[in-house]
């Protein structure tokens, strides 16, 4: 498949791109820092790596060597077909080959929306042992699968179930050379300036590659169609695990947070209610400050 990376940092960013053999795939990851304390970045949907471009470096300053990866089936990664390839269990399994290829001593897992939800089966599944645990806007699976029994949040996921049709959310996303990816950030953004048209458009680019869309949307196929996420025991997370929360989330609701302390006994959770669903870009600056304060404690 295409080669061509997904995004091209500034010169002066101190993020660079590689390509990674992991779990018989080539992964397109972004890279700042060095040193043997990993800090693993996970995008969500419809994401890229760049959408941590605000912390990598910030992480970097911290002594991290920070990779982002293209998940399987974004940007410049490789693409496999079918529904099953996207199932939970193999983007598990791509987080440790990720782990193992790095040569990492000690990792952290930071993630955000589709790859929180891979972070917290990761962690649940002790698949790597992990130092510490940072989720954003995605909650516990069992708060999540409790609160999908209310109509406050099934409402608010109607598009997990239109994603299920095949074929049409391809048609739709991707018209105008995807041009609905880029008007789902600006649309549901708190801080709209922070996703004009210069912002958004590696994601659009990324989309409108041949079968990007319906590897995207594979995830949320396979999620339903492919359950592991119910082979999760009691749910326990035995790492310092941080949640940072934007509330003013358009597809998640708030209550979603309530009792993950059950799951996670060393927890803490810091919510911004001035933030969107995207929220390491709607408000980067608090989000890193939270990052430096809780990873340095």
């Amino acid at each position: 498949m295409d080669r061509q990376a997904s995004w091209n940092p500034a010169p002066d960013s101190g993020i660079a791109i590689r390509w990674v053999e992991a779990n018989g795939l080539t992964f397109e990851v972004a890279e700042a820092g060095e040193g043997r304390r990993l800090a693993l970045c996970l995008h969500g949907f419809p994401e890229l790596h760049y959408s941590w471009r605000h912390q990598m470096p910030v992480l970097a300053a911290q002594g991290y060597r920070v990779w982002a990866p293209n998940m399987r089936g974004y940007g410049g990664t490789d693409r496999p077909e079918g529904k099953q390839a996207y199932r939970l269990d193999n983007l598990a399994a791509d987080v440790a080959a990720l782990i193992d290829a790095s040569g990492a001593e000690e990792v952290t897992l930071i993630a955000h929306d589709w790859g929180a939800i891979v972070a917290w089966y990761f962690a649940i599944r002790k698949v790597r042992p992990l130092k510490a645990l940072v989720i954003l806007n995605v909650p516990h699976p069992l708060c999540g699968r409790r609160e999908m029994k209310h109509w406050r949040q099934l409402k608010k996921s109607w598009y997990i179930f239109f994603f299920q049709i095949p074929g049409l959310p391809e048609r739709m996303l991707g018209r105008g050379g995807a041009a609905p990816i880029a008007r789902i950030f600006r649309d549901s953004a708190v801080n709209k300036a922070r996703f004009a048209q210069p912002e958004v458009e590696p994601y659009r680019a990324a989309a409108a590659r041949p079968g990007a869309l319906t590897a995207m949307l594979n995830y949320y196929r396979a999620l339903l169609q492919v359950p592991d996420i119910r082979a999760i025991g009691d749910g326990r997370v035995d790492v310092p695990t941080l949640v940072l929360w934007g509330e003013q989330d358009v597809a998640i609701s708030i209550e979603v947070l309530d009792g993950t302390e059950q799951y996670v006994p060393d927890l803490t959770v810091q919510r911004f209610p001035h933030a969107s669903h995207w929220v390491q870009q709607d408000i980067p600056e608090e989000i890193n400050a939270a990052l430096v304060e809780w990873l340095g404690g």
